[in-house]
Formats: structure tokens, C-alpha cells, sequence
């Protein structure tokens, strides 16, 4: 039997996405990602001075804000030739290393974690048995039965109240659960904890940012925060001080409670490692500058392009190999929209020829969807942590190989597991390890410059439009948490003549390209067994493991287009 879903709009993601599926024989066969909502921000910036570009890029998004403000800081230094002080590159990355954090944790427990975790099935747990449990994994204070008791009665009150809030619609009791009810009760404990966590360690934010989100001090030519033991008004050794203790709390949570229910959740969907592979193919620009020497070989995350699942050859990466193509999206090309355009000479003027709401179907043969399609050298490319991962295992980088073992060896799986929905899963909280690790390391020789009288965060060369070429352009890179983020400028007579923004949900969720080929999210469904048509939450597992960022009911429709369900999804 044939059946035809739609599943719209997928939420706890940002943005507006929509998926279409055929079903047959309890599998995907076939399947359609499209963004329902325009977004040209890029038209927006045009003639206008590039030092104020990431004051307007950070709104194309209301998560991810600093990462915009990189990637376009970065693009101008490259077009005008700019080199950063070494504290304005420590600054950066500790801003972007607890962004990814900080992000990282609040999409396992609160975007991703309920396609695994049955909140209903906590209500009947023992919590003597849930503390066995979590003791059994992990050294974390909070475990114990009076704790996860307290938690227990907190969310039965919760649920006495009728008003459930984010927890009113979903699919509890579904077939799919697999975890007891101890299990399902830790999680949701962790949950709530996550919820207070998250709010106290991006205060590092606050301080080097002055705000969050939003940040206010970036600059082209470094950051406007200034570095002074001996002011208040600095970055100080008192602050120092503050941010240590923010980071080593980070860190605790993301070892003690993140990874372990990381591993225990993911122990009971072991058969994820086989579903939701996707193209095959992986891009990161590289991050996280290790040394202000310049260049990529100094990338914490390196740069480099896997084809094919191949893990024995890492490709280098060249930015002038992307291109974007909008056969199938609701934009037009003046040349033809059979070709792709690369971002220096891209477009964003649109034609939305598709159906209008309230509409059964989109029209997949056309054009559907306000992503457009990205290729590197043609092919599709999901980026993201599992990318990054994916890339830096096989370039032979000592920790990730490490921590992606030891990930491995826990689950019993090898590293073919890795491509999969739950390889994309494990492989952000790999990367939140390592960088919760790392964000201590560049905090410490930002406090030993300052102790030798390295105090210098901005290169002011070339601040001056005077100076500037009559015409530049610049590629901006950075890998934010949902992967390679890439931003193109031309400046002609110090103005922005064209900008435009590859974000890490346009490579992940663009629809087909003149070729036909499938975008990653399309690609990763094909396969994808669905116990139920009605609640399709294996649709949502693996969709949630990229971490959509594109916001709030769900549309389920037999195959004639008639609606035989609405229920809300968290």
C-alpha cells in the first residue's frame, strides 16, 4: 500500500520546514523537504558599508546569531586582507566554543531528546531504581532517589494542572519508545536541569559579548572588548576568574550527565546506526584557530571534503567549487535556473509559482521549496558535527579519533555506525566534549597573554575605506553548530556590491538541483521504516538529528490529501 504524508510544520526546530513523504511497505520510498518561509536579508545589505554587515546578518537567524556575525566579520577581513590580534582570535573562539556548547545540550535534551524519550512512561518510575541507574552511569551529585522523587511529583503536579504546556500534543506511547521507565524519568530529570544550566553558562556571552544574543563586540579587524587587568571596565582577572568557573561548570555537565545519557539512550535504538545515512558526502570549512599564524592547517576542526562515505581520503576543500542552484526552489536566476550560480554571483530575487495554503501537496515536480539547492563541485553535502567528526577522524586528529572510539567501543558498533541518524546524534555530543574541553584551554592563554602585557584585540589597518581597493571580495567561514557556515562579499568603492549567506540548513534541507539528486535531508529518509502514518516520529528522528534550523502543529495526510490527524509536536 502507497500512502503519501506531509509533515507540516516539523517543529521544535527554528524556522518553518516542511516534509513530504511516500510510504510503502511500512518504509520511505521517497521524500521532499521544503522551507516555507522567505528570508532576504542578502538584498537587504546591498550598498551598504561591509564593517556593519554582521549587525544585520546575526538577524537571519534568532539562534544563531554570533555564528552570522563570524562568518561575515571574516568575509570583509578577507576581502580587505585583515589579520586579528592573537586575543581577538582567543575571544572568538571562546564565544563560538560555548555557543556550540551551550547549543549542543539545549538540542539533545529539549529539541531531540522526546523522538527517544516517553515523558508519560517517567510517571510510573521507581525513582530508587532511576537513581541505580543513573549512579551506574555517572558520578553526578543530583543522582539519587530523593532527587529524581522530587522530580517525579514535580512533573505528576505538572500534569494535574491540564496545562502542559510544550508537553501537551505529542506521540506518547508510542511503539517506537524503547526505554524503561527508569531510564525515560533520568532523562527527563536531565531535561528540566538542562533548562537552569543552560541560561548560567552562556553568561560567558554577557562578558565578552556584552549580550547574548546579539553580541555587540565584534569588530572587522578583531573585537572591541578590551583586555586590562588593571580595569573594570575590561576584561579583567576577575573576570577571568567568573568565566574559569562557567567553563569548568559546562564542562562537568556536558561529562557527568550529557554524555552518559547520551550513551545510555542511545544503547536502546542501536538499529538508528543503520538508518538515516543520507548522501554520503561531507563538507566542514574548518574552525577554531589554534594559532594566529593564518592558514587552515592550524584549524582545531580541519577543513576538507569526504565523497562517498570514503574515510581513507580527505579531499581539500575549495570554497570556489560551491555552487546553488534553484531549479527546484521558488527563486529565479536571470540566466536560467538550470544552472547554479557560485555565492559571489549569486541571486535572491524570487517567483513563487507553488500552490498557496491551505494546499494538499506541494508540487514536487516544480518548484518547492525557499531553499535553494548548494552543491560542491555538483554534489550534495550534508555538513554539520557529523561532518566535522566524520572529517577529523579521517584526517587522523588524535582527540576526535580518541573520543569517536571510545563513543564507538561503549556502543558496541563500529565506525560505519557513524553514518546514520544515530551516528549524527553521537557525533554532537562528541564534539560538545571536545569543545567544552577546549574552551578552558583558549580561556588560559587568553589570562596568560594578559599576564605578559599582550593586551592588543583589534588591528585597526585598513579600517579606513580610503585605503581599501576600488573593488574586493572576501569569504567568510565558520563551523557553527549546525555545521559549515559560509558567507560571500564583493565590496566595490568601499559598499557592498553583492553579499550572500550559505547557511548549514541550506545544504542539509535544499530540495532537488537541476540533476535531480536529493538534498540530505531528503536523501536521509529513503528507507526510514514508519510504524504508524498517523504519528510518523521516526520522520522526526531523523530529521531532528541535523538540527533544523529554518516554528507549530503537524499535519499528517492519507494519500488522497485528506487530513486524519493534527496534533502538536514538541
Amino acid at each position: 500500500m502507497s500512502k503519501k504524508i506531509a509533515v507540516d510544520p516539523v517543529t521544535r526546530i527554528e524556522g518553518h520546514l516542511r516534509i513530504e513523504a511516500q510510504i510503502e511497505g511500512g518504509r520511505i520510498v521517497d521524500a521532499w523537504s521544503s522551507s516555507t518561509a522567505f528570508r532576504g536579508i542578502e538584498t537587504i545589505l546591498k550598498g551598504r558599508d561591509p564593517r556593519d554587515a554582521h549587525h544585520f546578518t546575526q538577524r537571519f537567524c534568532g539562534v544563531c546569531t554570533t555564528v552570522h556575525s563570524m562568518a561575515s566579520i571574516r568575509c570583509v577581513e578577507d576581502a580587505l586582507g585583515i589579520q586579528i590580534p592573537d586575543n581577538a582570535r582567543l575571544i572568538r573562539n571562546l564565544i563560538m566554543g560555548i555557543q556550540n556548547v551551550q547549543d549542543h545540550v539545549i538540542h539533545f535534551y529539549h529539541l531531540h531528546a522526546l523522538d527517544w524519550v516517553d515523558i508519560v512512561s517517567a510517571l510510573s518510575a521507581d525513582p530508587v531504581q532511576t537513581a541505580k541507574l543513573a549512579q551506574s552511569i555517572s558520578d553526578w551529585p543530583k543522582n539519587s532517589p530523593t532527587y529524581f522523587k522530587q522530580v517525579q511529583d514535580r512533573v505528576k503536579a505538572f500534569a494535574g494542572t491540564g496545562r502542559l504546556g510544550p508537553f501537551q500534543n505529542a506521540y506518547w506511547g508510542h511503539k517506537a519508545y524503547r526505554l524503561p521507565p527508569e531510564a525515560n524519568l533520568m532523562a527527563v530529570a536531565h531535561y528540566l536541569e538542562a533548562l537552569e544550566w543552560q541560561k548560567d553558562i552562556i553568561k560567558v556571552h554577557a562578558i565578552l559579548g556584552s549580550k547574548n544574543p546579539h553580541p555587540q563586540t565584534f569588530l572587522v579587524g578583531g573585537m572591541s572588548i578590551p583586555v586590562d587587568p588593571d580595569s573594570q571596565n575590561a576584561i579583567n582577572a576577575d573576570k577571568i576568574a567568573h568565566m574559569r568557573k562557567l567553563l569548568r561548570s559546562a564542562r562537568a555537565f556536558v561529562e557527568q550527565v550529557y554524555i552518559p545519557d547520551l550513551l545510555a539512550v542511545a544503547s536502546f535504538y542501536k538499529e538508528w546506526a543503520g538508518i538515516g545515512g543520507g548522501v554520503g558526502n561531507f563538507l566542514t570549512y574548518g574552525d577554531f584557530p589554534m594559532d594566529n599564524a593564518g592558514g587552515t592547517d592550524s584549524f582545531y576542526f580541519p577543513r576538507g571534503v569526504i565523497m562517498a562515505k570514503d574515510l581513507s581520503r580527505v579531499l581539500p576543500m575549495d570554497q570556489e567549487k560551491i555552487t546553488e542552484y534553484v531549479t527546484r526552489s521558488w527563486y529565479t536566476y536571470s540566466g536560467g535556473d538550470d544552472k547554479g550560480l557560485h555565492p559571489y554571483d549569486g541571486e535572491t530575487s524570487h517567483r513563487y509559482t507553488g500552490p498557496k495554503p491551505p494546499y494538499e501537496f506541494l508540487d514536487t515536480e516544480g518548484k518547492y521549496s525557499w531553499v535553494k539547492a548548494p552543491r560542491y563541485d555538483g554534489a550534495p553535502m550534508e555538513v554539520g558535527p557529523l561532518a566535522r567528526m566524520v572529517i577529523g577522524y579521517a584526517a587522523g586528529h588524535q582527540e576526535i579519533q580518541e573520543t569517536v572510539n571510545f563513543v564507538l567501543n561503549k556502543l558496541g558498533v563500529g565506525p560505519e555506525a557513524l553514518f546514520s541518524t544515530l551516528g549524527r546524534t553521537a557525533a554532537r555530543g562528541i564534539e560538545t566534549l571536545l569543545l567544552a574541553q577546549k574552551n578552558e584551554l583558549w580561556l588560559n592563554q587568553l589570562a596568560d597573554n594578559m599576564g605578559r602585557g599582550i593586551l592588543e584585540v583589534h588591528n585597526g589597518y585598513r579600517w579606513d575605506p580610503s585605503t581599501w581597493p576600488r573593488e574586493a571580495r572576501g569569504f567568510g567561514y565558520h563551523e557553527a553548530p549546525r555545521g559549515a557556515l559560509g558567507h560571500w562579499v564583493r565590496i566595490e568603492r568601499g559598499a557592498i556590491a553583492n553579499f550572500q549567506a550559505v547557511v548549514p540548513s541550506t545544504w542539509n534541507a535544499g530540495p532537488r538541483d537541476a540533476a535531480g539528486q536529493m538534498g540530505p535531508y531528503e536523501a536521509s529518509l529513503v528507507g526510514t521504516p514508519v510504524a504508524d502514518p498517523e504519528q510518523p516520529l521516526e520522520i522526526l528522528r531523523t530529521i531532528h538529528s541535523f538540527d533544523p534550523c529554518l516554528a507549530c502543529a503537524v499535519h499528517v495526510l492519507d494519500g488522497k490529501g485528506t487530513e486524519i490527524v493534527r496534533v502538536k509536536v514538541l
